[in-house]
């Protein structure tokens, strides 16, 4: 059975940064990303990696701030989130896919799921 295993999150004033990570129980995904939900909005894709070609997408609010990377030795995708901003406060989970169907920010195309942490920015 998968696992993926958020950590990192908490709570920060505007400006400052966090460091997301997903462990997983394997590696053998073609693609991990976090997703993030806040309270009464869709859960939205913030970034994704391709694990074999380290090719990497982010959301338009994320480009610039926040940045995706893979430890494939620890089997761990890092999210580092700096000038965080009150609109970043959410949920963040982590996600991982075996296929290419639906695009990086389809929520639908992610078989597996972390159960989340919480990320809170105050101004």
């Amino acid at each position: 059975q998968v696992h993926l295993v958020e950590s990192g999150g908490g709570s920060v004033q505007a400006g400052g940064s966090l460091r997301l990570s997903c462990a997983a129980s394997e590696y053998t995904f073609i693609s991990m990303g976090f997703f993030r939900q806040a309270p009464g909005k869709e859960r939205e894709g913030v970034a994704a990696i391709l694990t074999r070609s380290g090719n990497t997408y982010y959301a338009d609010s994320a480009k610039g701030r926040f940045t995706i990377s893979q430890d494939n030795v620890k089997n761990t995708v890092h999210l580092q989130m700096n000038s965080l901003k009150p609109e970043d406060t959410a949920m963040y989970y982590c996600a991982a896919r075996r296929d290419y169907r639906g695009g990086w920010r389809d929520s639908f195309a992610y078989a597996y799921w972390g159960q989340g942490t919480q990320v809170t920015v105050s101004s």
